[in-house]
């Protein structure tokens, strides 16, 4: 039956290529917003929290600080209104869920980044 839930998964949603990029890395998401009949490409850049389940299902969590306020924003990597992914900076992490970024502000809020 899991064979079968894959198969259709694989045959039926076709797959895009993004870069890989995991918790703690920057990345900004280019996605199509439609306002009536127009379309626009609106991004959302910030921190990587989580990424979240596999194949079709695949989710991940972005947060930023708009001002003094937290947004998330929960991406599926399977949504047809996602055009690119670009990842600014990779992160040092040692957590792949860094639901604790939440609460540090400041300096603190800071991640080492990684240097290719």
């Amino acid at each position: 039956m899991e064979n079968l839930v894959q198969y259709v998964e694989n045959t039926a949603v076709a797959q895009k290529e993004f870069p890989k990029f995991g918790a703690g890395d920057t990345i900004t998401v280019y996605y199509e917003i439609k306002e009536g009949e127009k379309t626009r490409t609106q991004f959302f850049k910030g921190v990587v929290i989580q990424v979240k389940g596999s194949g079709s299902t695949e989710t991940f969590t972005i947060r930023k600080m708009s001002g003094t306020i937290g947004v998330e924003r929960i991406f599926p990597m399977n949504m047809p209104a996602l055009q690119k992914i670009e990842v600014n900076k990779r992160g040092k992490v040692r957590r792949s869920r860094i639901f604790y970024f939440r609460s540090l502000t400041g300096k603190k809020a800071r991640i080492k980044e990684i240097r290719n």
